[in-house]
This record gives C-alpha cells, structure tokens and sequence, in this order.
C-alpha cells in the first residue's frame, strides 16, 4: 500500500475512541481483532488498532509523573498505535519518536498524533541494532508477549539503560517478561477488549531497567 492508501485503510476500520485508562488520548482504534488481520493479510495482528494494555498502563504513568519525560528526547520501541508516544508528547517530551516495523502503525501513529494535538516522529524498520538514536527515555509497551521478540528487546533495552538512557516498560504479567531485569514502578488496573483479552480488565505494571 501507498502512503494514502494506508492512511485511508486505517481511517476506514477504525473508529475515534478515547483510550479507557487514558481517556485524555484519543485513538483510532478497531473492535474485532481477527476479522481486520484478515484484511491486512500481514503476518503480525494488527498492533496498531487497539490501546494494549501494558501501553495504556505506560501511557498513564507518563501522563501522572510527567517530570519523567518532560523536556528529554523519548524513543517508543514498537509504538503500535502511538499512545505511549502521544502520552509522552503530552506530558512535555521535548522531541518522541515512534519506531514500528509495521507501515500500518506509522499511518496510525501519524493519525493519532494529528488527532491529539501533538508532534511525533515516526521512524520506520528494525532500530533493535541502535542505541535508540540518542534518546534521554526508551518506552516500550506490552513487547514480551513472545519468546522469540524478547530475545531480540532485551539486549536493545539493556544497552539504553547501560548508556543511561531512562528505559521504562509497561507489561501486563505477560510470560516472557524477565523480572529480575527490572524494577516495578507502579501497577495498574487496566480496561481491555475481551475479544483480546478473553477478560475485561488486566493488571499492569510499569518497570524500570
């Protein structure tokens, strides 16, 4: 798909919702997950289209401590739909950047910003070799949902932290999280979609490498 193309295919299967813990960010998201992965025919699920809950869980934290990022150059690991981004923007980063592997995320990432008010750089392709191009924060929301991706964050987000780069995580107890590489910062009670979820609330915690 085009530039156009993918900024029309995720205005056309998405509606504008406010994002259940985080109703100050408005985000274009889907309701059915499997029904619009058929559409994308992509190999991953569609990321981008819902507000996942260790990003939500993130995106609040920010939003409440925003001394965090305030002033400071903010780098969002696989960004989805850009809410920890966005709450990032809002909470007075000086510069954010979106990085996804994933053409429709940056669409979305650009649509979400627009819609909130907010600027955000979206940086295409696999930046796990980087050193996160320099950033004061390194974000990540709900990576470790599989063994084979945590391989591949881990040594990213441990070579930020290593430079001193503030590396922040929100994950809802997924497997693969190793927590004795982190510290836990807050925990959250997050409103999800039961149709990904299977449940209607998780629990998520914030981590500091």
């Amino acid at each position: 798909m085009s530039a156009p193309t993918l900024t029309d295919f995720v205005l056309a299967n998405t509606t504008l919702t406010p994002v259940p813990l985080v109703p100050e960010v408005l985000l274009h998201s889907a309701v059915e997950a499997m029904d619009l992965w058929e559409l994308t025919d992509h190999d991953q699920p569609p990321f981008w289209a819902f507000p996942w809950a260790g990003g939500q869980a993130l995106a609040r934290h920010l939003l409440d401590h925003p001394g965090l990022v305030r002033d400071r150059k903010v780098f969002d690991l696989a960004s989805g739909s850009g809410l920890v981004a966005i709450a990032a923007a809002l909470a007075g980063a000086d510069s954010v950047t979106a990085n996804d592997i994933d053409p429709l995320s940056l669409a979305a990432v650009q649509l979400n910003a627009a819609v909130n008010g907010v600027a955000v750089r979206t940086l295409p392709g696999d930046q796990l070799d980087s050193d996160a191009h320099g950033a004061d924060v390194v974000l990540a929301g709900d990576v470790f949902y599989d063994a084979d991706i945590t391989a591949l964050v881990l040594p990213f987000l441990t070579r930020a932290a290593a430079r001193g780069a503030l590396v922040l995580l929100g994950d809802p107890d997924r497997a693969h999280l190793p927590r004795d590489r982190f510290r836990a910062q807050a925990r959250y009670e997050v409103p999800v979609p039961l149709t990904l979820e299977s449940t209607e609330t998780r629990s998520a915690t914030v981590w500091r490498a």
